[in-house]
């Protein structure tokens, strides 16, 4: 029996109100949390498509310095696995309430320093300098959110419900994308002219005002039964003995990440570069093909959180990598076709269902790959590796492939989302989960 098992077994009964105001907390912190992270992430992204090569690189060919900002938004993933190792050890050291407070904090300052920050035509080189600096410092706090939500979610679990509420983060994901491609779809209403005059700080700026929110949600969460139980244990653990002892969970939630991360990337990142910079498509019109497929999801994860519970995340996770292989080249030929109809069906598809399924299983299938007292430290310095790794070259690279096209070909992009659906197929396959006695997931 897992450590988890045993302690909701001897842990002093709540009431069933006691329950019910503790589960809605930590459903509120986890949800808020990734929330913050992904309309701060997803709002970067597609501002580094449409607007922050023209803001912070002087002048010149447009997609060049297009390639020039999405450089940056991959300096973001690079630091992320810095925050998951960093963070992650501290989670499991001092607390998974703690860290995330600190984590959440900083990505919030970054956020808003981003939007208050002076573009090149003001300081000079100095704009893409500190645009770099804030991005790390963004990066590194997203780079512990979803592992420390993820945990804290099914930990605080009762046993049957972990992929219900391992799947709290995946809803937070796409609310964030709500927020911030409405945002987008709000600035460009009459074109791009307001957005590219300085409308596109006003969302970066008042995201601070989430942040205070979710601050406070986090600081009134109680911590986990299960890290209060092997606390003194998870502080003597040193950070080699997590990679030496769980190599093998490593591995399985790397190649999970990676395929799902690089994924996402091209369904919603990806997108928005090639429409604008090669099928002339607005900001307007892919942004709003990214809000209704972030609106889909929001509908289909608790059912797939739920399919989870039923048939285990580990199978949830393995049809998601197979329904994006068959997805792969339809997707880009519903882009390239260029209709308003055929980029809303094609996001939809992939932002709305397909990658969404896949997320929704992780929060339970990438924690039970660890016990407690590593927990936080496995799932931050693995997922978000593997999440940096996709961030940092997958998107550059499919954009890159597009560049370099005499016709602009598309081909190799579906190649590889091919096998990057292949990746989630073969690290569900080979997951090494913990069993608990008393559910699927």
């Amino acid at each position: 029996m897992d450590v988890q098992d045993s302690v909701t077994a001897d842990a002093p009964q709540e009431t069933s109100k006691e329950e019910r105001t503790r589960v809605r907390r930590v459903a509120t912190a986890a949800i808020v949390g990734t929330t913050v992270e992904w309309f701060d992430f997803y709002l970067y992204a597609t501002m580094a498509s449409i607007v922050f090569g023209k803001v912070f690189f002087p002048g010149g060919d447009s997609q060049t310095a297009t390639l020039q900002s999405f450089a940056t938004f991959a300096v973001g993933f690079i630091a992320r696995p810095i925050g998951g190792i960093v963070f992650g050890r501290i989670g499991d050291r001092i607390g998974r309430k703690n860290m995330l407070v600190v984590t959440f904090t900083m990505m919030g300052v970054a956020t808003t320093g981003i939007g208050l920050l002076p573009g090149y035509a003001q300081i000079g080189i100095w704009a893409p300098i500190l645009l770099v600096v804030l991005r790390v410092v963004q990066g590194m706090g997203a780079g512990a959110e979803f592992a420390g939500a993820a945990v804290v979610s099914y930990e605080h679990a009762r046993p049957g419900r972990r992929g219900s509420q391992g799947a709290w983060p995946a809803l937070g994901l796409n609310i964030g994308v709500v927020l911030s491609s409405l945002s987008i779809t709000l600035l460009t209403l009459n074109g791009d002219k307001f957005l590219l005059a300085g409308g596109w700080r006003i969302p970066f700026i008042l995201s601070i005002v989430l942040v205070g929110v979710g601050v406070w949600i986090r600081q009134i969460v109680p911590e986990t039964p299960a890290y209060e139980a092997d606390k003194e244990k998870a502080q003597e653990v040193k950070f080699v003995d997590v990679l030496r002892t769980h190599w093998r969970a490593a591995l399985v939630v790397f190649a999970i990440a990676l395929g799902y991360s690089a994924l996402t990337y091209i369904y919603k990142t990806f997108s928005v570069a090639y429409l604008t910079e090669f099928q002339g498509v607005g900001a307007n019109a892919s942004s709003t093909a990214v809000l209704i497929a972030a609106l889909i999801a929001i509908v289909v994860i608790p059912f797939f959180g739920r399919l989870s519970d039923a048939i285990s995340s580990k199978r949830v996770n393995i049809i998601g990598g197979a329904l994006s292989i068959a997805l792969a080249f339809p997707f880009l030929w519903l882009l390239k076709y260029g209709h308003t109809w055929a980029i809303i069906l094609g996001v939809g598809l992939g932002a709305g269902v397909v990658s969404p399924m896949i997320f929704a299983a992780q929060g339970s299938l990438l924690s039970r790959q660890f016990p407690t007292e590593v927990r936080s430290t496995g799932v931050g310095t693995a997922r978000e590796l593997g999440a940096a790794l996709a961030g940092a070259v997958v998107p550059l690279a499919a954009l890159g492939l597009v560049t370099s096209s005499p016709t602009n070909s598309t081909v190799g992009v579906s190649v590889i989302l091919v096998g990057l659906g292949v990746l989630v197929v073969i690290g569900g396959v080979f997951e090494q989960g913990r069993r608990h006695s008393t559910d699927k997931n």
